[in-house]
This record gives C-alpha cells, structure tokens and sequence, in this order.
C-alpha cells in the first residue's frame, strides 16, 4: 500500500490531483443570486395578490386606503394594489328576507301588528330584493355589508305594522289582503330606492287573528249573509208585487180604452144612422137576411123595402122581393 509523505508540499502534487480539488465561489455571487431569487418570488406573490375576480352574480367595491376613494368592479378580472387597495364584494342577485315565525334571523320572527280595533294581528312576510350595482360603492360606504340587520328587517316591520293598523281584523282576512300587500309594496319601494336597494316583490304569506276573535267574525259574517238573503227575498216579492200592480193598471187602462172605443164608435153609429136613415132599413134588412126577402115597414110612403136594392143577398133558394102596397104594421114575406 503506498502513503503519501507527510513532507510532500503542495507543489509536488501531481495536475491530475489538483484539479480534482474544490474551487472556491467568487466573492459575492452567492449573496446576489439569492437577492434575485427572493426578487421573483415577491413579484409572483404580489402579482398574484393584485389579481381578483368578481365571481357572477356579485359586484365589487374597492377601496383605496390611501386616498379614501371608492371605485365599483363589475364581474371579471381586476388588478388592484396589494396593501393600497381592498376589494369588498356584494351579491347582486335577488335575495329574499323572511320574517316568520320558526324563522332563525337573530330577532323576533312573525311580525306582531295591531288592527284598527285594536285586535293583535300576526303577520308572516317574505321581502325579495337586490342591490343597485351602479349604486354599490354609496350603499358600502352608507350602509355597509349588513344592511339586512341595520336596515331591511326594520322598515319591512315598521311598513307592515302601518298597513294592518288602516284596517279592520274581518278586512284583513276577508276582503283587504291584497290591499294590504299593495300599501306596504309602495311604502318599501320608496324606502329601498333612497337607500340604494331595488325592490322585486312582498308577499303576504299569512294573517293571523285570535282564534275566538275569528270564530266571532264568521258567525257576523253568516248572519250578515242571512240577512242579505232575506233582503233578496223581499226585494224579489216587492218586484212581484210592482209587476201585478203595472200588469193591473195596463189592464184597467186597456178597458177603460175598449169602453171609450166602443162609446166613439156607437157615437158615430148613431150620428151615422141620423143622417142617414136608409141605414135603419139597412140594418133591419141585414138582421133578417136571409131568410127573408122582403120587408115591408110602416113608413109614411107605405112601400115594400127590396133587399137587393140594399145590397143583401137573398137565401139560398129564395126570390127576389116586389114592390107593393103595405099596410098595417108591417109584415114580412118569406
């Protein structure tokens, strides 16, 4: 086994060994490649911090902490500075409140009102809404991100109190419903819009009444229908009795009519057979015929009347008359 001297100095170390040795780094290198390094992983971090996205359905409000500034962010991509500029998004989609009862939202449930009697009304109300986009930085700076608790919970309450306080409790559960739901929409759209919210619709889910006070209006509303019955009845018989009455009258007036006819018409018959009393004879003659032919009446001429003079034909069978003495009374041929 062959060993190195320890004498041996360096320069009687052969090349082939010398270059096998470690060579020393450079003064400063080490320390500049780990500055560079430290360098793009700052940049990467910061850049990836600088790049938000405001998801579907939501806006963003950035703020700049050193200016005080507020700016909106629509949906998409957005570069904002680390540390300089917080980014606070808000759901822009329709969103619904309900105040109910069984309802967990951090206060009292269904809605306690008071009727215009005086009567405890519960009411249970959902509320769809969504916010302004364009009005987003105003409602963060106003309002904040819990405008439901501060805001919405409140006025739906404070709105719906005031509408069931304009009527009565048999209103609310009969005939004024849609009244009501119509009163507080109104109310609530004109709250909403001054805050920077848009109101979609109220529903009026349930109205409820002490179950004695409602046993106590459906038995006044039968007997109101009852009455209203009966009323109809009486209404029908008085229209009865108003159609016998006109019918009577048209009756009377009809008669009364048939009568002075009749009255004209004898009054001109008579005028009639005045003027002219060949009508007299006429109408004996008619009387008769036709069974008779000829007639002889007592006048001062003492003639015998030929019907077919007159016009009336003779009976079957029968001859034409011949004019004569009469004499007496007068006496008829047949």
């Amino acid at each position: 086994m062959t060993q190195t001297p320890e004498n041996v100095t360096p320069r009687d170390v052969t090349p082939q060994a010398r270059s096998k040795r470690p060579r020393p780094p450079a003064p400063g290198l080490a320390p500049n490649r780990a500055l560079l390094l430290g360098g793009l992983a700052l940049a990467a971090v910061l850049l990836f911090q600088s790049v938000r996205v405001v998801p579907a359905g939501y806006v963003g409000v950035a703020f700049n902490k050193l200016s005080g500034g507020l700016s909106t962010l629509q949906e998409g991509v957005h570069f904002v500075v680390p540390g300089l500029q917080q980014l606070n998004l808000y759901d822009a989609r329709l969103q619904e409140v309900t105040l109910a009862n069984g309802v967990e939202d951090g206060d009292e449930g269904a809605i306690n009102a008071r009727s215009q009697e005086g009567l405890n009304i519960t009411a249970d109300v959902t509320v769809q809404f969504r916010i302004d986009r364009s009005k987003a930085a105003i409602l963060h700076k106003e309002l904040g991100r819990d405008y439901q608790r501060t805001l919405i919970r409140p006025q739906v309450r404070s709105k719906v109190r005031d509408a069931i306080g304009q009527f009565g409790a048999a209103e609310l559960i009969s005939t004024q419903r849609k009244q009501v739901e119509a009163s507080v929409t109104r109310a609530l759209r004109e709250e909403f819009s001054r805050n920077h919210l848009i109101l979609d619709s109220v529903l009026l889910r349930e109205l409820k009444i002490p179950e004695s006070v409602a046993k106590a209006i459906e038995e006044k509303q039968t007997a109101e229908q009852q009455v209203s019955v009966q009323k109809n009845r009486l209404q029908q018989a008085q229209i009865s009795a108003q159609q016998a009455v006109v019918e009577a009258e048209g009756k009377a007036k009809a008669a009364v009519a048939t009568a002075r006819g009749e009255a004209e018409a004898l009054s001109l018959r008579g005028r009639a057979l005045r003027e002219n009393p060949q009508l007299i004879q006429l109408t004996v003659a008619e009387k008769l015929s036709p069974g008779i032919q000829t007639v002889m009446l007592p006048t001062d001429g003492n003639f015998l009347l030929n019907l077919q003079d007159l016009g009336v034909t003779p009976g079957r069978g029968g001859t034409s008359g011949q004019t004569g003495t009469g004499a007496g009374n007068g006496a008829a041929k047949p």
